[in-house]
């Protein structure tokens, strides 16, 4: 399907310009920032004056002023440009809505336009060592003290964690009280006592992404720096949860339909037993399952932008796209993996680095298994009532 018939005119200009900036700002460099296991500071500057950050955020705190709808345009286009170590979705699409809906009025005025512009980068610290999607198992504390909260603990698997500037933390204010102990801070990192990064995260694929491990220490915060509701953070974490689930969802898709056009062409021009692998019936009913299962793949994903921007997209729902999207992706790859043959393994063609970047997408944003699980229990089948 061509997005382009779906959009308007000015979400057809944005998609332009998003393509035009990361064709020429971000794959040139996409090598060396796979080398270096992180990308250049300033791509993100570059990005903010370019309009591609927080493109939802209002005009009068420093946001371009769009919708939910260009920021699916700059994660499908950052996709099919091949550049996944540049996490503007996760800052864009799944942190700073936190700051936009729960921020006071000061706390917006204060960090959306260094966020929209790129002089701050954001990140959300939620996973735990041992604790994976369990978020009311965290264990680490702000305690409040005086007019700060003394925060203790640490969290892993970071992404934008080496180079964040604001990171909301999700924390115990009050460890008894399970998910209404459950609490959002707000840490500016910059010459912050007792605030560490750890090691930037080694892993199988989307090697350009900073991921880290984050320790705090006796870190001593404003209190003014809370978000929200101090008993409300699991009820802030489930409503966006279900927007991080459709950016990631989102995010498969477009690196399917990528794989999809690079395999597509290959096996027009790779040629076995004298004639292009494409004119073999296996290729053509690969291929055409592969076209299928995307088509109506994205027909469900943009089904559930058009519920999110209702606000009506629930929790159930947006795990069934994810879940649906998400392995999608993973068969595509697959595939295209498989028609590339031995060329399909070689880092030198793109679909072997695609293949790697694409296997987390079953796991961050929520496990395929917890998906599941959350799919089943809105059935009615839940072990804690049926037994």
């Amino acid at each position: 399907m061509d997005a382009a018939v779906r959009e308007s005119e000015d979400l057809a200009l944005f998609r332009d310009s998003a393509r035009r900036f990361f064709e020429k700002e971000c794959v040139p460099h996409v090598d060396r920032w796979e080398r270096d296991g992180i990308v250049d500071r300033d791509i993100w500057r570059k990005a903010g004056a370019a309009g591609l950050l927080c493109a939802s955020v209002p005009a009068e705190y420093g946001g371009p002023g769009g919708t939910f709808a260009h920021e699916k345009i700059a994660t499908e286009e950052q996709a099919r440009a091949g550049v996944s170590g540049f996490a503007n979705s996760l800052h864009s699409s799944v942190v700073v809505p936190y700051i936009v809906n729960y921020g006071s009025e000061e706390q917006k005025q204060r960090w959306l336009p260094k966020l929209c512009s790129g002089e701050l980068v954001c990140a959300i610290a939620m996973t735990e060592p041992g604790t994976g999607s369990d978020l009311q198992g965290v264990r680490t504390t702000a305690k409040l003290d005086g007019n700060h909260y003394v925060i203790n603990g640490a969290k892993t698997f970071i992404s934008n964690g080496q180079l964040a500037d604001l990171v909301i933390v999700v924390t115990k204010t009050n460890p008894k009280e399970g998910a209404k102990g459950v609490s959002l801070i707000v840490v500016e990192t910059e010459g912050l006592g007792g605030f560490k990064r750890g090691r930037n995260l080694e892993k199988i694929g989307q090697h350009a992404q900073d991921t880290s491990e984050l320790f705090f220490r006796d870190v001593k915060v404003p209190k003014e720096n809370g978000l929200g509701e101090p008993t409300a953070g699991f009820a802030y974490l489930s409503r966006f949860l279900a927007g991080e689930r459709l950016i990631a969802a989102i995010g498969s898709m477009a690196a399917a339909q990528t794989a999809f056009d690079l395999t597509l062409e290959y096996i027009k021009q790779r040629r076995a037993f004298g004639k292009p692998i494409g004119a073999f019936q296996n290729s053509r009913f690969v291929m055409a399952d592969m076209r299928t299962q995307i088509d109506a793949a994205q027909t469900f994903v943009d089904q559930c932008v058009l519920l999110y921007n209702a606000g009506r997209l629930t929790p159930e729902i947006a795990a069934e796209i994810k879940l649906l999207s998400s392995e999608v992706e993973g068969k595509v790859m697959d595939s295209c993996v498989q028609l590339h043959g031995g060329a399909g393994y070689m880092d030198e063609y793109r679909i072997s680095r695609m293949y790697t970047d694409s296997r987390i997408t079953r796991i961050f944003a929520g496990s395929s298994e917890i998906m599941k699980e959350i799919i089943g229990r809105s059935l009615g089948l839940d072990d804690r009532k049926l037994l």
